[in-house]
């Protein structure tokens, strides 16, 4: 009689079953996401320098000389993130739209996709817009301590953000209605009264719009907290898949991840601003440009400088999510208990993040722990703990 298989092999034997055509495709998608990440620094510092060499934000701080300050500062701000986006949009369509369907994680047509990169533009330059207002004022009025003001500013912007983004900034690219009645919804519902959100907070959505992708989130904080989950997942996950998964999404909720994000986002703010505050004079020199740092047409060098920064501190930000997707398992194995589902959900994922990296690549790269090194997880309690009744 053959022994039963430990949960190392187990998980092999999950990821093992994609098969090498499969395995061999996600590891080029994710090894040129690598690459992706690290050319968009060039991309990032190749706009800064043609808006630079062909002073863009000069000849619009010119006409707008005269005007109040902050309408001034505001217009220039918007301008910059409106014309960077027109200057980085050829990449953006090919690594967001080609490369996705590229490798069947997208049917999303282009011009869908370019109405919608309009719209989300349209919203960066009006928030970012506002947002970058906010951090020249405390520029001019706040001396040499401005950086530390401009991370509470971020602090703030943040929470907004997560306040507005659920019932108003979502719904301009999806649509969301309620789940309908029925095994999955009656689900949903248990998991929703475990972290306290009302029933009528639980939502599909038409991410097969955009992705193939299998997925579910809590988004939120407060009143505009809500469980949504995408299309694809329904039409491609089991009960007990969706039940999992849904279950590790409402353990970011109800782990206090969000609010770790509220305290985390502002002190990397105010970090990038105090580097910011003493790389910004060298900075402008190497691109030519004669701004000060109270001036918005120096927008190009805060994001050379922001570019470079978030790139050297991707492998930091990357280990804290990583920390908390696996708080989030551990929290769906001890709630819902589906350890086989969670696991051959996550196989389903490893499409577009190669299941087997090595330890250095997930170091650096990786925001989630490997699909392999979750799968195990899951069969490690698979093994120690009783089944549900």
């Amino acid at each position: 009689m053959a022994s039963p298989m430990m949960p190392a092999q187990q998980a092999a034997r999950m990821v093992d079953g994609l098969g090498p055509e499969a395995l061999a495709k996600a590891e080029a998608y994710t090894t040129g996401n690598h690459w992706v990440l690290l050319m968009g620094v060039g991309v990032s510092v190749l706009v800064a320098w043609i808006m630079v060499r062909f002073r863009l934000l000069d000849r619009i701080a010119a006409r707008l000389e005269g005007r109040k300050p902050w309408l001034s500062t505001l217009a220039v701000s918007a301008a910059f993130l409106l014309i960077s986006a027109v200057l980085a949009l050829p990449w953006v369509i090919y690594t967001d739209w080609y490369r996705q369907r590229a490798y069947d994680l997208s049917q999303q047509p282009l011009g869908d996709f370019l109405s919608q990169q309009a719209i989300g533009e349209g919203i960066a330059a009006i928030i970012g817009g506002l947002f970058l207002t906010g951090v020249y004022v405390l520029i001019r009025r706040t001396g040499q301590r401005w950086w530390l003001w401009s991370g509470g500013l971020a602090g703030v912007t943040t929470l907004l953000l997560l306040l507005a983004g659920p019932s108003l900034i979502q719904p301009l690219f999806n649509e969301y209605r309620p789940v309908p009645q029925g095994d999955v919804r009656t689900a949903l519902e248990q998991i929703a009264d475990d972290v306290g959100i009302p029933h009528d907070r639980i939502f599909m959505y038409d991410g097969s719009r955009q992705s193939e992708r299998f997925t579910a989130n809590v988004s939120g904080i407060g009143p505009a907290a809500r469980i949504a989950i995408s299309d694809v997942a329904l039409k491609q996950a089991s009960l007990d898949e969706v039940r999992a998964v849904t279950g590790h999404e409402a353990g970011h909720y109800q782990l206090g991840h969000i609010w770790r994000s509220v305290v985390i986002l502002p002190l990397l703010a105010m970090l990038f601003f105090y580097l910011l505050n003493r790389l910004f004079a060298p900075t402008a020199r190497l691109l030519g440009s004669d701004a000060r740092l109270d001036e918005a047409r120096g927008l190009p060098v805060f994001a050379v400088v922001g570019s470079v920064l978030g790139l050297l501190v991707t492998p930091m930000t990357n280990t804290m999510t990583r920390v908390g997707e696996t708080e989030a398992d551990q929290y769906s194995l001890e709630t819902v208990n589906e350890p086989e589902a969670l696991a051959t959900a996550l196989i389903k994922t490893a499409e577009y993040r190669y299941p087997r990296p090595g330890a250095l690549e997930e170091a650096l790269f990786y925001t989630h722990p490997s699909v392999e090194k979750r799968a195990l997880m899951a069969m490690e309690w698979k093994a120690k703990t009783p089944p549900n009744e």
